[in-house]
């Protein structure tokens, strides 16, 4: 036992306040912010903004959806208890239901610690062009598997510091390129004058603005992991409601603003919107922005790499304690840190990474292609399982709900509609069908894998929500 306290699940309680709110924020700021954006505004030109709008609004619903059961229910395993939670009064649903969300979630992670230790080397290379890519990739898993290994704190203080230089970037961004707009900047007058340039503000239509949300939804993804971080709090419900508030009133901000300001600066249509930050920066005559831009790009890929170790590796750790997942994966440190699963989703993500050489358009396709639908799919099982969760709550434990769903469940079932709408508009996209497809095999997959379990493993237990101030009891 170590000097910090442990819940019973041997977890240690490290995690304050401030790194509860930067990874909650640091979530939603990630590499395809400064890099992915442009793409969608090189398709739906300056309208992008209202495609960063409408999934922007979406994502806050997820997160108010999360935030309520969270503070209700605070559990290792956050959304993967819930959903077998919301549907146990139909256990076969329920237990389907909780093995994909806790899978597709852990899937999704994994891919994303390749795909950031593939990016991370392009960005390395950049300073260091002599250095073959695949030894700064593994190098870069090795050094934040080690922080994940130390303790829940050093991967706290990692990810506060990832999170604040991000967090710190924007803002700045954000000043700076008000100002020019403004016309406040030495030399220049106020203009707006790219938003309407060009061919007008959606030159393409609205078609290409709503498929520009659906191609931005993978960016927002992240957030919730600070619902998962709340097991490894002293205080779940303070900082999970403190954190999850942070996240809705900061980051349609931080998205949404900062995109307006750059199709202001930068015309959608130009060369310079591949590097939308870069460009941005040089018109407002930044110099070394290349340089600055790279540096905060490999900050988001660093913070990408260490939240999807620590996301994917209590996934798996509450995944163990249902029968969902080997057992001995679940095997703690002096530090109260999951060992086994840290290593096997550092273990996939060598695998990955290696495929990225080896077979860049087989198998690294494949995953490429159906991580991002997958997550869609573990976002309208949360709004599900809130929808579910929330009546039963009602009856049976009101008291829980200290923090609620606005305008339930009206909003609920308007994300769940607007979810659902995406994953049918990607199969009318042609760039997002193979996407779809790839991400519908994945889910037939883990259902198949379902059926092997319920065959092969052991009968899982019923869970049921206890009269009690935190968590729930097992029957």
């Amino acid at each position: 036992m170590t000097s910090e306290s442990r819940g019973s699940s041997g977890l240690q309680h490290s995690l304050k306040q401030r790194h509860m709110t930067m990874i909650a924020l640091g979530g939603v700021i990630g590499a395809g912010l400064f890099v992915g954006s442009g793409v969608v505004v090189q398709q739906a030109g300056p309208a992008a903004v209202i495609s960063f709008l409408i999934t922007g609004v979406l994502v806050v619903l997820v997160m108010r959806m999360l935030g309520e059961m969270a503070v209700a229910l605070p559990t290792v395993g956050s959304f993967y208890e819930y959903a077998r939670l919301a549907w146990s009064d139909r256990p076969a649903v329920g237990e389907l239901a909780g093995f994909l969300t806790g899978w597709m979630y852990w899937y999704f992670w994994v891919i994303v610690v390749a795909l950031e230790a593939v990016a991370g080397a392009t960005i390395v290379q950049f300073w260091l062009p002599d250095v073959p890519g695949w030894v700064i990739s593994l190098t870069l898993l090795v050094l934040l598997t080690l922080t994940n290994l130390i303790s829940v704190k050093s991967f706290g203080e990692f990810e506060f510091w990832f999170a604040s230089i991000k967090v710190a970037a924007i803002v700045v961004f954000l000043f700076l390129g008000g100002l020019y707009v403004l016309g406040l900047w030495p030399g220049v007058s106020a203009s707006v004058a790219n938003l309407t340039a060009d061919g007008g503000f959606a030159p393409h239509g609205i078609v290409p603005v709503l498929t520009g949300a659906v191609a931005a939804t993978g960016f927002y993804f992240g957030a919730e992991i600070v619902t998962i971080a709340a097991a490894e709090t002293a205080e779940p419900e303070k900082a999970v409601a403190q954190a999850t508030n942070s996240v809705i009133t900061r980051v349609l901000v931080f998205y949404v603003g900062s995109i307006f300001l750059v199709v202001c600066l930068v015309p959608w249509n130009s060369i310079g919107m591949k590097t939308p930050y870069v460009s941005a920066l040089n018109v407002i005559g930044i110099k070394a922005a290349a340089e600055i831009m790279n540096a905060v790009i490999l900050t988001a890929v660093l913070s990408a790499l260490n939240s999807g170790l620590y996301a994917s590796s209590r996934m798996l750790f509450a995944l163990t304690r249902r029968g969902d997942a080997p057992r001995g994966l679940a095997k703690l440190s002096r530090n109260g840190v999951p060992i086994r699963a840290i290593l096997i989703g550092t273990l996939f993500g060598y695998v990955a990474v290696i495929m990225s050489y080896v077979s860049p358009d087989k198998v690294f396709a494949f995953l490429v292609n159906s991580y991002g639908t997958v997550a869609i799919f573990v976002y309208i099982l949360i709004a599900v399982s809130q929808l579910r969760l929330r009546s039963r709550l009602e009856r049976e434990d009101p008291a829980r709900l200290r923090v609620r769903m606005w305008c339930y469940p009206y909003l609920t079932y308007v994300a769940i509609f607007a979810m659902v709408a995406i994953v049918v508009a990607m199969w009318f996209i042609p760039d997002q069908r193979t996407p779809l497809l790839l991400g519908v095999i994945s889910l037939g997959i883990l259902v198949l894998a379902y059926g092997a379990r319920m065959v092969w493993g052991k009968s899982p237990q019923i869970a049921t929500i206890a009269q009690e101030p935190h968590g729930y009891q097992e029957l």
